[in-house]
């Protein structure tokens, strides 16, 4: 292997654009942001391109969703950043900001509750866009959820959001049917028939919207799309579950807001180094609570981003 020659400050300035060093060579990944691991066929071909062109011609993809082309030496740094801007194309997605956003494909999945590509995508030119030159005490990963499947473990981010169909519950229409098909279609059990009248367990049910039309006598023929948010989850060396605002959101642009409250609330309140979990912990998950369930930290946003908070 090649003798590592990039020194330490040239290795940390060019980490900051995108380019995380190959273990044990002068190369570096380029890691390519896109929205929600969307590229067009058009961007695609570039980045193929950028990799055989600059790099070794080895793409690979992060749990991110950002693309990265491997083996480019330090000295063609610039021209591949150059050559893929033609195609609308940046890198990225590295230092204690906002982290590309993540989101399953409830878009078109037969199980998704929200569009959840859209809600990336809207979270992503808001909050990895918006607060690029916004510094944090640490990474802050959001992830959008379409159902309660949680298969892109939104519980697993700093914050996550995860789709939801609230049961309108009919209660004049129930015949308290003994085989009751809301009963039998529940995935978690929360539907009983109980004194001859259907109840559901709040405590038990997700809102995952399977009850949506099951009745034969239309108790439950509609719902109500909303969000869930949880925070304070965290993956790797210290595992965190998220744990989920008391709040269910049935407005998007309010869901989009405890998110930008979230990273006001962590950028004043959190400790250079300290997970958005740990901020959590130390403060109270009631207080932080309280704080996104209120307009107040909104009214002094530009007091906080322009504060010097002199994070590491």
């Amino acid at each position: 292997m090649a003798t590592l020659t990039i020194s330490p400050a040239d290795e940390k300035r060019v980490k900051a654009l995108g380019f995380l060093s190959n273990r044990g060579t002068d190369n570096f990944s380029a890691r390519i942001i896109t929205v929600n691991g969307a590229i067009t066929a058009a961007q695609a071909k570039y980045v193929a391109q950028a990799a055989e062109l600059f790099g070794n011609g080895i793409i690979t993809f992060t749990t991110r969703l950002t693309v990265e082309c491997q083996g480019i030496p330090y000295e063609k740094i610039e021209d591949f950043r150059a050559y893929i801007a033609k195609a609308g194309l940046v890198t990225g997605g590295t230092g204690a900001k906002v982290r590309p956003v993540v989101s399953c494909k409830g878009t078109t999945c037969q199980y998704g509750l929200i569009d959840a590509s859209a809600l990336s995508k809207e979270i992503h030119e808001r909050f990895y866009n918006g607060y690029v030159a916004v510094k944090l005490p640490h990474k802050f990963k959001i992830a959008v959820g379409g159902c309660p499947n949680n298969c892109v473990k939104p519980n697993l981010n700093d914050l996550g959001i995860i789709g939801q169909m609230i049961p309108n519950f009919e209660k004049e229409n129930c015949h308290g049917c003994k085989n009751c098909s809301i009963m039998n279609n529940c995935p978690v059990k929360a539907a009983s028939v109980i004194d001859g009248i259907l109840k559901i367990d709040p405590n038990i049910c997700n809102n995952c919207g399977h009850c949506i039309g099951k009745c034969n006598f239309d108790a439950i023929e509609n719902g109500k799309q909303g969000y869930k948010i949880y925070i304070g989850g965290r993956w790797g060396k210290q595992v965190a579950q998220g744990k989920s605002l008391k709040k269910i959101f049935t407005n998007q642009e309010e869901a989009l807001s405890v998110i930008e409250k979230a990273l006001l609330l962590y950028r004043e309140q959190g400790k250079t180094g300290e997970r958005f979990a740990q901020t959590i912990s130390r403060i109270g998950f009631e207080n932080i609570e309280n704080q996104l369930l209120s307009d107040r930290i909104l009214g002094r946003k530009q007091e906080i981003l322009d504060a010097n908070l002199h994070f590491k």
